[in-house]
C-alpha cells in the first residue's frame, strides 16, 4: 500500500464527537504514555510533523483523526492509558474516553495495540488486552522501539510476552515488530491494513 496523503481531520473530546467517515474503516492506535505512538503514526504515513510527538509522557489528550488517501480509510491517534501523574479525575476521564471509542465506534476495523518492546510484560498492558479479549474487540500487537534493544533482547522479550499471552488466550493476535527510526514494520503493518480493507470491498 502507498499513502499518497495523510491529513489531520478533527480532535475530539468525546467519543460520540468523532466525524463521520461514510462507512470507510478506521484503524487505531493506543499504547501505555510515551510508547512512542506517535512517531509511528508518523513513520507509517511519512509525514514527520503529523502526530504530535513529545518527550513528555501522555500528551494526547483527545482522540485524533486523520484521513489517508483523501478518505479511503481513516487513522485515529487514541490517548495513551497508564499515565500515573494525572489526577484521579482526569485519569476516569480518559478511561472513559478511551472505552467509549473503542466499544462503541462501529467504524473501528482494528485496534493497534502498542507495546514497548524493551520491557517485560507490564500488567497494565496484559490487563488492556484481557479487555479487548472480553469485549470482543479486532485488534493487533505492534511491539515498537525495536532498534533501542542490545543484541538477543528484542527476540527475547518479545517471545516473553506472546508466552504470557499464550497463559490465557487460545490463539494469539497478529503482531508486528517496529522501528519509528528505521522505519521497520511499516511495510507490514500496511500490508496488514490493505488486506482487511481488500476483504471489506468484497
Amino acid at each position: 500500500m502507498e499513502i499518497k496523503t495523510a491529513e489531520f481531520l478533527v480532535s475530539s473530546s468525546r467519543a460520540d464527537q468523532c466525524p463521520p467517515v461514510n462507512g470507510k474503516p478506521e484503524y487505531a492506535f493506543i499504547g501505555r504514555s510515551n510508547v512512542g505512538k506517535s512517531s509511528l503514526i508518523n513513520m507509517l504515513t511519512r509525514k514527520k510533523g503529523l502526530a504530535m510527538t513529545s518527550a513528555t509522557p501522555g500528551k494526547t489528550l483527545l482522540i485524533n483523526h486523520f484521513s489517508i488517501n483523501r478518505g479511503e480509510w481513516y487513522l485515529v491517534d487514541l490517548p495513551g492509558y497508564g499515565y500515573a501523574k494525572r489526577g484521579k479525575k482526569e485519569m476516569e476521564r480518559l478511561t472513559s474516553l478511551i472505552s467509549h471509542y473503542v466499544c462503541g465506534r462501529e467504524e473501528l476495523t482494528c485496534l493497534f495495540v502498542l507495546i514497548d518492546s524493551r520491557l517485560t510484560p507490564q500488567k497494565i498492558d496484559l490487563e488492556f488486552i484481557e479487555w479487548l479479549g472480553e469485549e470482543g474487540i479486532p485488534f493487533a500487537i505492534v511491539f515498537t522501539k525495536s532498534d533501542k534493544n542490545k543484541a538477543g533482547e528484542l527476540r527475547k522479550n518479545v517471545d516473553t510476552f506472546l508466552h504470557t499471552l499464550e497463559e490465557t488466550w487460545e490463539e494469539l493476535p497478529p503482531h508486528f515488530i517496529t522501528s519509528s527510526e528505521k522505519g521497520l514494520g511499516r511495510n507490514e503493518l500496511l500490508a496488514y491494513i490493505e488486506e482487511i480493507n481488500a476483504t471489506l470491498g468484497e
